[in-house]
């Protein structure tokens, strides 16, 4: 077991115990959210042939040159058409947006530049080549427009269905089961007795697991018991990974770390983060385990920066296009920051533009107890160890969403 460790080191170690990665099809109908397994490669042309982007009428631009021209109207193109008429010399053809370009035709005409009488449209404005979309400007039958690792949103769906895809193939839902440990825990909403308070962590965590594309499985409180820890969780063995919530730091009661240090595997203990410096992982009977601090605002925000970018490797999900919860970007900062000796600091920032760039600024408590600071902000700083954040730095950060 490693005391102490980098974050960096406890990605490292964390993901040489990997999530399980399982595939299945799923139609586009069910895929929203869900993760491409593979990339997809089109099975078409996109457009399948040169179609107008425009309701006008389509022309021989050559014939459009004077103004005022009038040309005999000879057919119709409709979305869906399949016997177009041809356009010789001095005629057109009506043509809906998304129709195909008649033979002959090279340009569009808006139907608001035309005028019609009986069988004769006069032409009032351009004939424009450029209204007319080619076929395969968009994308060329086998070009890999969808990449492995992307998490489906309703474009990249309709891309999907555009290319061919009735279902896509996509990475099962990993079960992560959330527990949380205190006698002091009574589900929110209960009438609280002197000494309790209201269980949140695991709400915040399942709530995590799933935007990071996972099923959570939420486990009520667990007392203060080795035994009932340890019962609790022998029954998770269908789940593929376990986080606990409390219970790993050095008091006579963290019932964590000491079953794991009995019972299991620990891989390390304790990371140079402030706040969150408590959190362990290793294996309860093969099963990935992390033990998160019980503090609200540590359990969240070593959730953000070690477990999402463990399941996110584990998973193959792309840097950009995949799962995520955070992005790193450069913050000017408002105000003086501190840091923490021989610890990442990961002060809560609010993150805004101004004037071209992204101002971080501070707003309440920093206490690893209030949640509140989770809310009122919406990201958190990357001071490196031994290194306090002056007003009018530019420095590292994570917006979170």
């Amino acid at each position: 077991m490693e005391r102490g460790v980098s974050l960096e080191r406890a990605i490292e170690l964390a993901c040489e115990v990997p999530l399980a990665r399982g595939t299945e099809p799923v139609s586009l109908d069910e895929a929203r959210g869900r993760v491409l397994s593979s990339g997809l490669a089109s099975k078409v042309d996109d457009p399948r042939f040169d179609n107008s982007a425009m309701d006008g009428f389509a022309v021989r631009a050559e014939d459009c040159v004077d103004s005022c021209t009038k040309l005999e109207i000879v057919g119709a193109s409709q979305a869906g058409s399949a016997n177009l008429p041809v356009v010789g010399k001095g005629q057109a053809s009506r043509i809906m947006t998304g129709a195909p370009i008649p033979e002959g035709a090279d340009a569009i005409v808006m139907v608001e530049d035309t005028s019609v009488v009986d069988n004769i449209v006069t032409i009032e404005g351009p004939a424009r080549p450029g209204y007319i979309r080619r076929r395969a400007e968009n994308l060329t039958e086998g070009e890999e427009a969808l990449l492995a690792g992307a998490q489906l949103t309703p474009a990249s769906i309709a891309l999907a269905a555009t290319m061919g895809y009735g279902e896509v193939e996509v990475v099962t839902q990993p079960r992560i089961a959330i527990i949380s440990t205190g006698d002091e825990l009574v589900p929110a909403g209960a009438v609280l007795e002197p000494g309790q308070i209201h269980e949140s962590n695991s709400h915040a965590l399942a709530s995590l697991v799933e935007s990071m594309g996972c099923k959570a499985v939420r486990v009520e409180a667990v007392e203060d018991s080795l035994d009932n820890l340890r019962n609790t969780l022998d029954s998770l063995a269908d789940c593929d990974a376990i986080i606990t919530s409390g219970g790993v730091s050095m008091g006579e009661w963290d019932l964590v770390r000491k079953l794991m240090e009995e019972e299991g595997e620990i891989s390390f203990w304790r990371m140079k983060l402030r706040p969150g410096g408590p959190p362990l992982f290793g294996t309860w009977k093969n099963t990935p385990l992390f033990g998160l601090p019980g503090n609200p605002v540590s359990s969240l925000v070593v959730f953000h920066v070690l477990v999402a970018p463990w399941i996110a490797k584990s998973l193959g999900y792309h840097k950009e296009m995949g799962p995520r919860l955070s992005q790193q970007v450069s913050v000017r900062l408002a105000q003086d920051v501190s840091g923490a000796p021989g610890k990442l600091c990961l002060r809560r920032i609010r993150i805004t533009s101004e004037n071209g760039e992204l101002i971080a600024t501070t707003h309440t408590h920093q206490g690893s107890g209030n949640i509140h600071s989770m809310v009122a902000h919406n990201g958190l700083t990357l001071l490196p160890p031994d290194a306090d954040g002056k007003a009018g730095d530019i420095i590292d950060a994570l917006w979170c969403r």
